[in-house]
């Protein structure tokens, strides 16, 4: 690099030019050597597209906003952010939490969604501490599914059920002993 007197250093272009493989070549690298060694296919993003799909926001179908606002709200810690009587979020920092009526929804949608009839899904919360926030939630959650348990999978977690049904799954990583 030569020194200039009046602003930062600038590249002596005279320089042999070296390939830099910085942490996205690296990873370009690494999936099309896992492709050709597994012949998985990969399909291109529309054109434009910069990114992959990411899951932003889960969005439950209620009978009852005001009931699963007035559960998620101590649950998550969080004040929801509403708007009107149909529609209510939580912004959890990674992801958004959102609840809607079951009628607007139809509404918009017809036949897209039924109500409360989730067996499927489970909503997965990370947090500090299971074991604590199973304790905090006792007032609150009327049904337990699984108390504070280690999980086969590395984690710590407590599963309880919000008023519609769906699963809920509060967990934290174990940490290494």
């Amino acid at each position: 690099m030569a020194g200039n007197k009046r602003g930062p250093a600038t590249p002596d272009l005279t320089a042999r030019k070296r390939i830099v493989m910085t942490t996205p070549r690296v990873l370009s690298f690494a999936v099309m050597l896992v492709v050709f060694a597994t012949e998985w296919t990969v399909y291109p993003l529309p054109t434009g597209a910069s990114d992959k799909p990411k899951l932003m926001n889960t969005c439950l179908i209620t009978n009852d906003v005001k009931r699963l606002v007035e559960f998620y709200e101590p649950v998550l810690a969080l004040k929801a952010k509403k708007t009107g009587e149909d529609y209510a979020e939580f912004p959890t920092g990674v992801g958004v939490l959102a609840i809607f009526s079951k009628d607007t929804q139809e509404r918009y949608i017809p036949g897209s969604a039924e109500a409360a009839k989730n067996r499927s899904v489970v909503l997965q919360f990370r947090v500090s501490d299971p074991d604590q926030e199973y304790g905090r939630l006792q007032g609150l959650v009327k049904s337990w599914v699984k108390p504070p348990t280690t999980q086969p999978w590395g984690t710590r977690s407590i599963y309880f059920r919000d008023p519609d049904g769906n699963l809920v799954d509060f967990y934290a990583p174990i940490k290494d002993q």
